[in-house]
């Protein structure tokens, strides 16, 4: 019997996701609502990076195709029908990229949509959030979500170390769209421009784990300290 398949088992997670009702308009605009703050608050907690232009065009990057508002169903297909032929093609700190990059995407919105059930019909505001956060909890993903960002970024600085695969990566630019696969090519190529220009990703990184564990733990904890 073959092994279960990584990638097979995170989009049929994701598939999961897809329920007719996590479709519905109601529950789409506020996922959609809870994201736009997230991002926002992400964007306020690494200011001080994107401010810095060496840093900005990285956080830009987490802060879009890492963990923005948008879906990035696109990039999930792209990666389901090109897996076989990338693994070839690509080096292996690139296909880990790609793979973190799927696992980060359906974990993120596993979490999401079990805090719009927490949340329920309340607007997003700083009180509503950290109340469905603590009911949610899960702990154990929000680290996971955590390591996987610095992850990626760790994968991305080992990338951009090798000067052959800027070029091939442009090489490959006009034939990826047309077989298919331009959402997957474009995330890679704004991946490692963003790391190419900040060449030491380890302040950035460093701050990313030590502000988003500090935030988790602040949220889980917070009921208790106001007792």
């Amino acid at each position: 019997m073959r092994d279960p398949d990584p990638l097979d088992e995170l989009l049929a997670r994701k598939r999961l996701l897809e329920s007719p009702a996590s479709q519905a308009a109601d529950f789409v605009a506020r996922l959609r609502d809870l994201r736009i703050w997230q991002s926002a608050r992400l964007a306020r907690t690494y200011q001080d990076f994107r401010g810095d232009s060496r840093h900005s065009q990285a956080v830009e990057f987490f802060l879009s195709d890492l963990y923005g508002p948008q879906e990035f169903g696109d990039r999930n297909r792209d990666l389901g029908r090109a897996w076989r032929y990338l693994r070839r093609a690509l080096p292996a700190a690139a296909m880990r990229v790609l793979a973190q990059a799927i696992e980060l995407d359906v974990l993120t919105l596993e979490l999401d949509h079990a805090m719009v059930r927490a949340l329920g019909a309340a607007a997003v505001t700083d009180a509503t959030y950290a109340a469905a956060y603590r009911d949610v909890d899960r702990r154990a993903s929000r680290t996971r979500q955590i390591d996987l960002i610095v992850n990626i970024g760790e994968d991305l600085s080992r990338i951009v170390r090798r000067v052959w695969l800027g070029p091939l990566l442009q090489a490959a630019h006009v034939p990826a769209h047309a077989a298919g696969f331009g959402a997957l090519q474009d995330f890679l190529e704004r991946g490692y421009a963003a790391f190419h220009r900040m060449r030491d990703a380890e302040g950035l990184l460093k701050a990313i784990r030590e502000r988003e564990t500090g935030f988790m733990d602040t949220m889980l904890h917070r009921e208790s300290a106001h007792e």
